[in-house]
């Protein structure tokens, strides 16, 4: 062989590997803000949900997107957190529930950021609209708030003898605020008055729940909010020691001992999300992507909870649940 030509393929040979290297897709990053503590298993479930939709829509994290997750549920950790995502020259961002959603568009306006689990995004001033959010941001919305006023008919029809209701809600939330505005708009032809229950430190919650439930004729509805599911613990808890029926926003609460919930199933919401950080990686805008809202709902009964409590569950409604726990 002549060197000239040897000279060719040892060149050849050397340039191949970095054009191959130069041609592979860049890897894509994908920051998730989740306002939560790590440990609660229901949050990993989301998370879980997200990573295996993302997976089957062909994201590997060993090949072509990377996963940044901050954790936190004070206001100053969601802050820390958005502002680390943001840093880190994300992609796209997900948000998990208002506060999350809130501190990441104060953040940025450029990045796109998908949320999960948020109730009413145009009260919130997160989109401009449902059908055309404008902006940065889209996603998918956890419930109606017209479905809020279906809690408290579901605790009548469980405990007909209930007159009294108080509402677990932050002191502070708009989202809890247009929940609690439904709950009052069929107070008066379900003969109910409502009282609220702050939703803060567990002493503060047992003080307010003890000094309302001085009758047997009360109950409890829980406001579909971050705090109440991070309290979720305490709340049941205190339901079952002052022995108050209550309605819970979500499943979870059911698993863990409460007596009813009606809505919608959050883990699939972000399935769902993975779906819309898939097509925004792909080079469609969120400005372009319709905020979805749930089709489906779901009716759980604890049926141990509620002989504990001396309640009979009405057949029918029984018969329409999705799942009742024995």
């Amino acid at each position: 062989m002549r060197r000239r030509e040897f000279i060719t393929l040892i060149g050849t040979a050397a340039v191949c590997p970095l054009a191959a290297r130069a041609q592979q897709p860049a890897m894509k990053r994908v920051g998730v803000l989740m306002g939560a503590l790590e440990a609660d298993a229901e949050y990993q479930a989301r998370i879980k949900a997200f990573r295996e939709a993302l997976a089957s829509l062909g994201w590997s994290e060993e090949n072509n997107i990377h996963l940044d997750i901050r954790w936190g549920i004070t206001d100053d950790d969601i802050r820390r957190g958005a502002t680390e995502l943001i840093g880190l020259s994300s992609d796209v961002l997900l948000a998990n529930a208002p506060p999350s959603a809130l501190a990441l568009q104060k953040a940025t306006v450029t990045i796109p950021i998908v949320f999960a689990a948020v109730t009413d995004p145009v009260l919130l001033g997160l989109v401009e609209g449902l059908a055309r959010p404008g902006g940065n941001i889209t996603g998918f919305t956890s419930a109606e708030v017209a479905l809020s006023g279906k809690w408290l008919k579901l605790l009548k029809e469980i405990a007909p003898n209930i007159k009294r209701v108080g509402i677990f809600a932050p002191p502070s939330n708009l989202g809890a605020q247009a929940q609690i505005g439904a709950i009052q708009a069929v107070a008066p032809s379900l003969k109910v008055e409502l009282s609220r229950v702050i939703i803060g430190q567990p002493s503060e919650m047992e003080r307010g729940v003890s000094a309302f439930a001085t009758s047997t004729d009360s109950g409890l509805i829980v406001s579909r909010t971050a705090e109440a599911f991070a309290a979720r613990g305490a709340i049941i808890s205190f339901a079952a020691k002052y022995r108050l029926p209550a309605v819970y926003p979500d499943r979870v609460f059911i698993s863990s001992g409460g007596l009813a919930s009606y809505g919608t199933d959050l883990v699939d919401d972000f399935r769902k999300a993975a779906g819309y950080v898939d097509r925004i990686l792909k080079g469609e805008k969120p400005a372009d992507l319709p905020v979805q809202v749930p089709t489906k709902y779901e009716l759980l009964i604890n049926q141990k909870t509620a002989s504990t409590l001396g309640l009979t569950v009405p057949p029918s409604l029984l018969a329409t649940a999705n799942e009742v726990i024995e």
